[in-house]
C-alpha cells in the first residue's frame, strides 16, 4: 500500500498579514498531483487542516476542491489537530461515502479504519488532537487519566493497542496524532500546545505500530523509534508560515507499506511561492546595490544594526526591497539606556519626549523634533483651557 502523508495545512492563515491564498491553492495543487503521479491507494492528514477553529469561506471553499480531487484518487483520511474546531471540521462526517473519513470524534479512538491491499489488511487509527482537559474524562476507563497530553495519549493509545490485541493476526498499522512527540525540532509558526502544562508525548507510546502520521510540527522529520519496527515521522506543513523556516524544504511523505511493515519513506517536494531570508545589517548595506541582490524577489525579514534608528526607515527598506514583511531596529551596540519607567508627575514633557526617542532610536532628540513636540503640547494645552 503507498500512503500520502500530509499535514498542517492551515488554510487561511495570512504570513504577517500578507494573504497566503494564491500560495495555498498552489500547495493543494502539487499535493493533488502528487497523489495522482505516485499512484498512492490511501491519503492521511494529519491535523491543522485550518489555521482558526472558524474557518473563512474561502478555506472551506479550498477544503471541499482539495479533497473531492484527492477522493477521485485514493481514500482520504483526515484528523483535527489544535487549530481545527473538532466538531466544526467533524460536521457531516457521518454522512459521507466510503472515500472520506473525516475523524475528529474522542469516542471514536481505537476503532480502526479498515483497508486493504494484496498483502492483507491495513487498520488506519487516527487520532484526533487531544486536549487533556476534555479528553481524560472521555478517554477515561477504570482508571483516571493525568491532565496532560502524555498522559491523554497514553489513554489513546491503549484504546488502540486493545483493538490491535483482539485481531487473531498481526495486522499492519498506521496510526494519525497530532502531537509534539519529544525529539522534534520545532520553528516560530507552530502554536505551542504545550501552553498550561500539556507537554510533549514520548516516542515509545508508539511501540509496535508500523508508521505514526504525525502533525503539529511544521519541519518535516523523523522521530527516533522506539524500537526497530516502528516508523514516526512528521511530513511538516506544504508552505513556510514563518521566516524561522526561511531554510527549510517543504515536502509531502510517500510511505511504503510491504507485507511485514515499512518498506520505503520517500519525501515530495512542494515549490514554494517565493524565497525567505532574514537579512541583517547597517542601512547603508542593506540599500547597496550590490548587496543582497539575489533577495529582491523574497519575502524578507529586516534588521537594521545601526546606532541610531534610521529616517524613513520603512519606505526605504521596502523601496528596495517590495516584498518586506517584517523591519526591525536593532542597534549593533544594543540599547544605551534600559527602557523608561514610570515617570515622575514633575517632569516637563519636552524631557519625557527626549528620554523616549533616546530609547527607541538610540540617538538624541533633534531640534526640529523637540520643536514640534513643544508646538503640539501648547496646541494640546490651549484645547484643554478653551
Amino acid at each position: 500500500m503507498r500512503i500520502l502523508h500530509t499535514s498542517d495545512w492551515h488554510l487561511g492563515r495570512t504570513l504577517h498579514k500578507t494573504s497566503l491564498r494564491a500560495a495555498q491553492e498552489s500547495a493543494m495543487d502539487q499535493i493533488v498531483a502528487i497523489a495522482a503521479d505516485h499512484e498512492v491507494d490511501l491519503v492521511v492528514v494529519s491535523g491543522d487542516v485550518f489555521d482558526h477553529a472558524v474557518p473563512s469561506a474561502e478555506a472551506l471553499e479550498l477544503l471541499e476542491d482539495t479533497l473531492s480531487r484527492l477522493l477521485g484518487i485514493a481514500a482520504t483520511v483526515v484528523t483535527a489537530g489544535n487549530h481545527d474546531s473538532l466538531r466544526r471540521l467533524g460536521y457531516g462526517s457521518r454522512l459521507f461515502n466510503d472515500r472520506l473519513f473525516l475523524r475528529t470524534r474522542l469516542e471514536e479512538i481505537g476503532q480502526p479504519l479498515c483497508f486493504s491491499d494484496e498483502y492483507g489488511p491495513v487498520h488506519v487509527y487516527p487520532v484526533p488532537y487531544l486536549h487533556p482537559d476534555t479528553a481524560r474524562h472521555v478517554l477515561a476507563a477504570d482508571e483516571e487519566v493525568p491532565g496532560t497530553h502524555a498522559g491523554v495519549m497514553a489513554a489513546a493509545m491503549d484504546r488502540v493497542n486493545a483493538d490491535r490485541a483482539r485481531n487473531p493476526e498481526p495486522v499492519r498499522t498506521v496510526v494519525l496524532a497530532h502531537a509534539w512527540v519529544m525529539g522534534g525540532g520545532v520553528t516560530d509558526s507552530e502554536r505551542d500546545i504545550s501552553v498550561g502544562g500539556l507537554g510533549t508525548v514520548p516516542a515509545d507510546l508508539f511501540c509496535g505500530i508500523d508508521y505514526v502520521a504525525l502533525g503539529h510540527l511544521h519541519r518535516p522529520q523523523e522521530i527516533s523509534a522506539p524500537d526497530q519496527h516502528t516508523r514516526l515521522r512528521y511530513s511538516g506543513s506544504p508552505l513556510r508560515y514563518s521566516f524561522s523556516e526561511a531554510a527549510q524544504d517543504k515536502t509531502v511523505t510517500i510511505v511504503e507499506l510491504g507485507p511485514g511493515g515499512v518498506t520505503d519513506v520517500q519525501e515530495v517536494g512542494i515549490v514554494q511561492p517565493r524565497a525567505m531570508a532574514n537579512l541583517r545589517g547597517l542601512m547603508a548595506e542593506l540599500l547597496d546595490p550590490q548587496e543582497f541582490a539575489e533577495h529582491l524577489d523574497s519575502w524578507v525579514s529586516v534588521t537594521v544594526t545601526d546606532d541610531r534608528r534610521p529616517s524613513q526607515m520603512w519606505p526605504r527598506i521596502q523601496q528596495r526591497f517590495p516584498h518586506a514583511l517584517l523591519v526591525r531596529h536593532e542597534p549593533a551596540g544594543g540599547s544605551i539606556d534600559a527602557r523608561p519607567g514610570l515617570r515622575a508627575a514633575e517632569e516637563k514633557p519636552s524631557e519625557v519626549a527626549g528620554d523616549f526617542v533616546k530609547f527607541v532610536t538610540n540617538g538624541e532628540i533633534e531640534a526640529g523634533e523637540a520643536q514640534a513636540f513643544d508646538r503640539a503640547v501648547q496646541d494640546v494645552r490651549e484645547q484643554e483651557s478653551a
